[in-house]
């Protein structure tokens, strides 16, 4: 049986997508049979972070609706064949897939994945409940930013109610010396408010947006850069590994005012 993961974060932009692809290959590096959905119906990208675009035919919609079957759908990766990706198509909107539909889409995909990532849709409209509809576990991903964190902690509480109570902290976008300036909130900042598990640490790094538009994810670098070494950290402590945090300048802070203002009520 699959792990089924969602990846999501409430507010946009805060590198759900970037970590869904790079993520997926690192599990696909470690042997395991992944599936990535893309949920972010109308609006989808993680193909083009995948490089993958040109090769789209078949959505999760013609699945669906009999057009095709999922073997026909699913995007296998020829750098890592276990790697697969399940797109949307980009002329629909959020209501033309429900939860059923998701539903039976993750049950076809279980029978022959190790994982099943889903790439979840910004915002808590019906996007977003379609895309945890069928996941376990939730990797909740956010930046050291006031509105990000108030976005992720409001999610949270939505994942709980729903059921999922596996839910792990990405911390993305993370700048040490503006931590030491007290300019940015540092991991056990964002850590104490969140008050679930951290699982990754990601530093800011302009190699991202390289690799996002080359269509290259980061992990597939001969010598990874520090983005590159953090998502695979991430993905070895999914496979229950134990991996240090070793960068300490990412925790210590002096309180970051606002922030405890804001959500510790101090």
């Amino acid at each position: 049986m699959a792990r089924v993961i969602v990846i999501t974060s409430g507010k946009g932009g805060v590198g759900k997508t970037t970590t869904t692809a790079n993520l997926g290959m690192c599990l696909a590096k470690l042997g395991y049979e992944t599936v990535l959905v893309d949920a972010d119906i109308g609006l989808r990208n993680l193909d083009l972070l995948l490089g993958l675009e040109n090769r789209v035919i078949y959505t999760a919609f013609e699945v669906i609706s009999g057009e095709c079957n999922l073997e026909q759908a699913l995007i296998k990766d020829k750098r890592y064949n276990k790697l697969s990706l399940l797109t949307t198509a980009q002329n629909r909107n959020k209501n033309d897939i429900n939860e059923e539909n998701m539903n039976f889409l993750i049950k076809l995909m279980d029978r022959q994945s190790d994982y099943i990532l889903i790439d979840s849709p910004a915002g808590i409209e019906k996007g977003f409940y379609c895309a945890i509809s069928g996941a376990k576990e939730a990797l909740v991903v956010t930046t050291p930013e006031i509105a990000s964190v108030r976005d992720a902690d409001r999610v949270i509480g939505l994942l709980e109610s729903y059921g999922i109570n596996k839910i792990s902290l990405i911390v993305n976008r993370i700048r040490s010396r503006m931590i030491r300036d007290n300019e940015m909130m540092s991991v056990s900042d964002v850590s104490e408010v969140l008050a679930i598990s951290l699982i990754g640490i990601i530093p800011e790094d302009e190699k991202v947006i390289i690799s996002t538009n080359k269509g290259e994810p980061l992990v597939l670098e001969e010598h990874l850069s520090l983005p590159g070494l953090a998502f695979e950290d991430i993905a070895r402590r999914l496979d229950g590994q134990q991996v240090d945090f070793n960068n300490f300048d990412y925790f210590y802070n002096k309180p970051f005012k606002l922030l405890k203002q804001l959500f510790l009520g101090s």
